[in-house]
């Protein structure tokens, strides 16, 4: 199942860093390919329309709310 978005933090609707599928970061340069989910690690991968890296990384420590894409 593909994450759609990811929060990070405590407080969800006030402090917590939202990354959504598709959004734009980096001044527009890059947008978020995919938001993976393995080995209690969150990883936030990028592209520029050329090559995907790995932008962040947050362990299983950190408070996080994960969306799933649901396709009916």
């Amino acid at each position: 199942m593909q994450i759609r978005k990811l929060s990070i933090g405590s407080d969800y609707k006030g402090g917590a860093m939202h990354y959504i599928l598709g959004q734009e970061v980096l001044g527009g340069d890059y947008k978020i390919h995919m938001i993976d989910y393995k080995d209690d690690s969150i990883k936030v991968w990028i592209d520029n329309g050329e090559e995907v890296i790995l932008w962040k990384e947050f362990n299983g420590n950190m408070p996080a709310s994960i969306e799933f894409n649901i396709n009916f």
